[in-house]
């Protein structure tokens, strides 16, 4: 019997395979607003910028705000020499919101490092940069960020407040830890807070709020969600499992 090869029997027809490896399909970019009023320096950042991210830009301070919150930008650059509104007031405004307060901000100014990068650390500002750009160390800074979770995972109002609570639990490692820390925002079931400790997912802890007549047990809260894991300004949600006491909301 008489093999063919298979190229032979098919002629000239082309084989296409109908699956594709899943390792050769591109991840989606992630996503940046620069906001400067300067346009040749937006136009500058999206040229060496825009292979690897997707750019959303603008120049309006007063159309910042807007873009962040219907875009979801991964990290916003931020000038700080803005009409209408100075930088850092945007800035201040960012940090403040539910909706962007978790989103890395990379301020970027010609303006002197000594004069405004302790305000704005404070504010909430990941980075300083200082023009003219060195465009290795930003795209270095940028590859560094964690991804942003983007669900809701909270379907509640939250209430963006500040309120002391004594955390204890047991990290990682087994290790027990007590933590005095403050909430970022509230709601009827759970909180964010700051938590620079490793913890592992579903991990259940002890809720505790220090006042006037002394510690007052909460309640027990599970962990659900880690924002920017690892680094020192690492932020956790917990949802109550169990109340023993009457909570903010």
């Amino acid at each position: 019997m008489q093999h063919h090869d298979a190229k032979e029997s098919l002629g000239n027809t082309q084989t296409v395979s109908l699956f594709r490896d899943s390792s050769s399909v591109p991840s989606p970019k992630r996503r940046l607003l620069v906001i400067d009023d300067d346009e040749a320096m937006r136009g500058m950042i999206r040229h060496r910028l825009q292979r690897e991210y997707e750019i959303v830009d603008t120049g309006d301070a007063t159309e910042a705000l807007a873009l962040a919150l219907e875009h979801r930008p991964d990290c916003i650059l931020l000038d700080l020499t803005l009409p209408l509104f100075s930088g850092l007031e945007l800035c201040q405004t960012f940090c403040s919101l539910s909706h962007t307060r978790m989103t890395p901000i990379f301020v970027i100014t010609g303006q002197s490092a000594s004069d405004h990068q302790d305000a704005c650390l404070n504010l909430g500002a990941t980075k300083f940069f200082q023009k003219p750009l060195d465009f290795g160390q930003l795209k270095a800074s940028l590859k560094a960020l964690p991804a942003i979770e983007r669900k809701d995972r909270r379907a509640e109002v939250r209430v963006r407040l500040k309120v002391v609570l004594k955390l204890l639990g047991k990290e990682a490692n087994g290790k027990e830890f007590e933590l005095l820390t403050y909430t970022d925002d509230v709601s009827v079931s759970g909180f964010s807070c700051r938590c620079p400790i490793s913890l592992k997912g579903d991990t259940v802890i002890q809720v505790f709020q220090p006042g006037g007549a002394g510690e007052r047990l909460v309640g027990d809260a599970r962990l659900i969600h880690t924002e920017w894991a690892g680094l020192p300004w690492q932020a956790c949600g917990f949802l109550f499992t169990k109340k023993k006491s009457v909570w903010i909301l």
